[in-house]
C-alpha cells in the first residue's frame, strides 16, 4: 500500500505501483540466468520480447562487420533492464503504446538512406495487452525490415537510449550512479547558471536540472556539434533552451544558460532525450524511504545503493493458511482441500443441502457466501488485476491459485472478467503480430475492460 509521502506525491505513487508489477524477480532472474549463459534471444524471450529481426539477413545488406556490431551489443543487452527503464504513461505506469526507440545506431559508411539503428517497439494501445516489446533494424528506408507494420516506424527523437546505454547494455550498467546524479548529495548543482532554473518544473514533475548540462554537452558531441544549443520538452506545450558555452579542449563545457520559450530556429536543434531530462524515479523512491534497495533491478541497485551488497532472491510465496469466518454464532475455517477452497468445519452433506437450498434461491451458509465471494471478487483482485496489466499471466495466475486452488472452477464475476479481458487482449496482440489487425480495428486495451468499444487515448503520460 503506498505510503502518506506517495499519496502526496502521484509521480512516486506510480512509481511505486511500476516497480512493484512491471517487471517481476521471476522475469529479472529468468532473463538474467539466459544472458549470462550467451542466449540472447532466450533472455529476451524470458523479458516479453519478441525478436523481428535476422541477423543473416542484415550481414547481406549491411555487411558482416555491422552484423558483428549488433550481435555483440544483443549479448550485451540485457532485456529486464531494458523493461525497467522503458518510457511508461500514467495513470497505471504502463508502456507508452506505439513508440519506436533507439538502443544503437551503426554507420554504414556508403551511400544508404542513412545509419542503421537497433530500435525497440511497444505495439499500438489496441494490441498492448502483454506489455511485449519486439526489437528490430531500422535503416530509414521505407523498406520493412521483420515483424508486423508499426503505426510509427521512424525513432523517437526524445525517446532514444543509444546516449543511454547504461540503461539497457548490462557490461555498462555502473554508470547509472554518475549519469543519474546518484553520486551527488539531493540539490541542484549545476554550474551556477546565468539564469536558476527550479529543480521542480511546472505541473508538479521533477527534472534533472544539475544534470542537463552534462547530458546536453553529450548530445551535442554525438551530433557532431562543438557547443550551441539544446532545447527540452517539459511537457506538451512547454519548451525551454539550453545552451552551453564554447569548450576548451575535452573539458566539460563552459557556463550555461536557460532561456524559456525557445525561439526561431529551435526545431533544428537537437532535443535533450527523455531519459536525461527527467529525475531517476528509482533515485527519488530510494531518497525518500519509500523503497528498499533489494526491490530494485539488482543492476539498478548495484549502481544506486553498492554498499547495501547484493540481494536476497525473494523466496517462494507459501501456501495460504485457513482463515476464520463467522458462520452461525460461530467461527469456521475456510482454506484449501485438494486444491479448492472449500469450508472445512462443515461435512460434505451439509454442504450438498446448502447449495441445494442456495439453488433454489434461499440463503446459503455465511461460509459458503464467503466461498464465492472469494472466487467472484477476492481480496487480491486488485494485485491480480495489476499484474494482468503489465503482462504479468503467470503471476496473476499463481496468486489465484495460491488464493483458491488450483482446480478452481471460477462463476461470473469480477475476477473471470478480468482473467477473459486478458485472454481477448492476447488474441489482439496476436492477431496485430500477424498483420490481421487493421489500423482501425477495436482496442482490446486492459484499461478498456468495462467498455471493450471504447478507444484507448494516453493522455496523461509520465515521463522517466
Amino acid at each position: 500500500m503506498p505510503t502518506p509521502l506517495a499519496n502526496e506525491n502521484p509521480r512516486l505513487s506510480l512509481w511505486l505501483r511500476v516497480r512493484e508489477f512491471a517487471v517481476p524477480p521471476s522475469m529479472i532472474e529468468t532473463a538474467t540466468a539466459r544472458r549470462r549463459a550467451g542466449d540472447w534471444a532466450g533472455a529476451c524471450a524470458a523479458a516479453g520480447f519478441d525478436v523481428d529481426l535476422n541477423l543473416r539477413t542484415a550481414a547481406r545488406a549491411h555487411g558482416r562487420e555491422l552484423t558483428a556490431r549488433i550481435r555483440a551489443d544483443l549479448r550485451r543487452l540485457a532485456p529486464d533492464l531494458l523493461r525497467w527503464h522503458m518510457p511508461r504513461i500514467a495513470p497505471d505506469g504502463l508502456l507508452r503504446p506505439g513508440l519506436t526507440l533507439t538502443l544503437a545506431r551503426y554507420a554504414t559508411g556508403g551511400d544508404g538512406p542513412g545509419p542503421v539503428h537497433l530500435v525497440a517497439r511497444t505495439p499500438p494501445a489496441r494490441a498492448a495487452a502483454g506489455q511485449r516489446i519486439s526489437l528490430a533494424l531500422w535503416d530509414g528506408s521505407r523498406a520493412r525490415t521483420g515483424g508486423p507494420a508499426h503505426p510509427r516506424p521512424r525513432p523517437h527523437p526524445r525517446y532514444r537510449l543509444d546516449l543511454h546505454r547504461h540503461l539497457w547494455d548490462a557490461h555498462r550498467a555502473g554508470e547509472l550512479r554518475v549519469r543519474s546524479g546518484a553520486d551527488r548529495p539531493p540539490g541542484p548543482k549545476a554550474p551556477a547558471p546565468e539564469h536558476e532554473m527550479p529543480r521542480q518544473a511546472p505541473g508538479g514533475r521533477w527534472c534533472a536540472v544539475d544534470r542537463w548540462p552534462a547530458e546536453a554537452d553529450i548530445l551535442l558531441r554525438a551530433e557532431g556539434r562543438p557547443a550551441g544549443g539544446v532545447t527540452v520538452r517539459l511537457g506538451a506545450r512547454q519548451r525551454l533552451l539550453i545552451r552551453l558555452a564554447s569548450r576548451n579542449g575535452a573539458g566539460p563545457p563552459g557556463p550555461w544558460l536557460v532561456a524559456a520559450p525557445p525561439g526561431r530556429g529551435a526545431s533544428a536543434l537537437p532535443v535533450l532525450p527523455d531519459a536525461a531530462t527527467w529525475a531517476l524515479p528509482d533515485l527519488e523512491l530510494l531518497r525518500a524511504g519509500l523503497i528498499e534497495a533489494g526491490r530494485l533491478h539488482p543492476l539498478v541497485a548495484g549502481a544506486l545503493a553498492p554498499d547495501d551488497g547484493p540481494s536476497a532472491a525473494p523466496g517462494p510465496r507459501g501456501a495460504r493458511g485457513p482463515y476464520l469466518v463467522e458462520c452461525r454464532g460461530a467461527r469456521h475455517r475456510i482454506g484449501l482441500v485438494d486444491g479448492v477452497l472449500s469450508a472445512l468445519d462443515h461435512d460434505p452433506d451439509e454442504i450438498r443441502r446448502e447449495g441445494l437450498l442456495a439453488a433454489l434461491t434461499g440463503t446459503p451458509l455465511p461460509c459458503l457466501r464467503e466461498i464465492d465471494r472469494a472466487y467472484r471478487e477476492p481480496d487480491a483482485l486488485t494485485g491480480v488485476r495489476a499484474r494482468l496489466d503489465h503482462g504479468d499471466t503467470a503471476g496473476a495466475l499463481a496468486v489465484v491459485e495460491e488464493l483458491l486452488g488450483p482446480r478452481a472452477g471460477l462463476p461470473g464475476g469480477a475476477l473471470r472478467e478480468e482473467l477473459e479481458a486478458a485472454a481477448r487482449g492476447r488474441v489482439a496482440h496476436g492477431l496485430f503480430r500477424a498483420g490481421l489487425a487493421g489500423p482501425g480495428g477495436p482496442p482490446v486495451h486492459p484499461r478498456d475492460r468495462r467498455s471493450p468499444d471504447r478507444r484507448a487515448h494516453p493522455r496523461h503520460a509520465t515521463t522517466r
